[in-house]
């Protein structure tokens, strides 16, 4: 062989990642009568070069970490149900079923709203209530809270005073690209939604609701809004005759 073909490969060698070795093996053992299906199982012990040793039946500790590993393993296909640390104070609620969902609200804050240009609106920043979020891995439901703390079961709910939004709450994300996927940690799964509910053009009412009270417009709420560093008017939220223990 060439002397540079050897040198080329004894590089690469070098440069290999973490190696993986195997050290023991489980067996399962099934008879071969049809109604029979009980199985006997098997802890193997390998040597270096995978060789099988001695065997013995699987213990009880065995059988736990098996467990665990394949735990992790599946958490890791539902990440947006798991926190990547203390769970976030904000969160109000997993659900966990396979089609779940997160419950979690926000405090009232300044926030930039963008705006489609039939609108004919700036985009602007401004004062918005604090919300109530409910999301799925594929869509998404806003609600407004009347006061600015954690609410309880009992709180009432209120219409979000949003363009885009139905009056059962859920969001018309419109041409918006859904991009999570089962491994993202729930801390960026919140962060996900919040960006794209307002990184996206509000443009239109759906439905005919009472999305706030009195004879003022949505638009020129926003508009009288973006005038002022006042707090969001939490008087004119609509109420939904919805209770947060409702949506769960």
């Amino acid at each position: 062989m060439d002397t540079n073909i050897q040198t080329s490969l004894k590089d690469l060698t070098e440069n290999f990642g973490e190696l993986y070795y195997p050290t023991s093996a489980i067996v399962f053992y099934q008879t071969t009568q049809k109604y029979n299906t009980k199985c006997y199982t098997e802890f193997v012990h390998l040597d270096a070069d995978g060789t099988p040793l001695s065997a013995q039946p699987l213990c009880k500790e065995q059988a736990e970490n098996l467990s665990k590993i394949l735990t992790s393993t599946d958490d890791k296909s539902n990440g947006f149900w798991q926190s990547n640390g203390l769970l976030p104070a904000n969160v109000l609620y997993i659900n966990s079923a396979e089609n779940g969902y997160v419950i979690w609200y926000t405090k009232a804050q300044r926030q930039k709203l963008l705006f489609a240009p039939l609108l004919q609106m700036e985009n602007i920043s401004v004062s918005i209530p604090p919300l109530v979020w409910k999301a799925y891995k594929d869509k998404l439901f806003v609600y407004a809270l009347a006061k600015n703390r954690k609410p309880s079961l009992k709180t009432p709910l209120h219409y979000a005073p949003f363009f885009n939004v139905y009056e059962n709450g859920n969001v018309c994300m419109g041409s918006v690209q859904i991009q999570i996927n089962n491994s993202t940690y729930l801390e960026n799964f919140i962060q996900l939604w919040e960006s794209y509910f307002f990184d996206s053009y509000f443009s239109h009412q759906l439905g005919n609701y009472p999305i706030i009270k009195g004879k003022t417009d949505l638009k020129s709420l926003w508009q009288e809004l973006s005038k002022t560093q006042k707090p969001f008017p939490t008087e004119l939220l609509q109420p939904n005759l919805q209770l947060l223990e409702n949506i769960l």
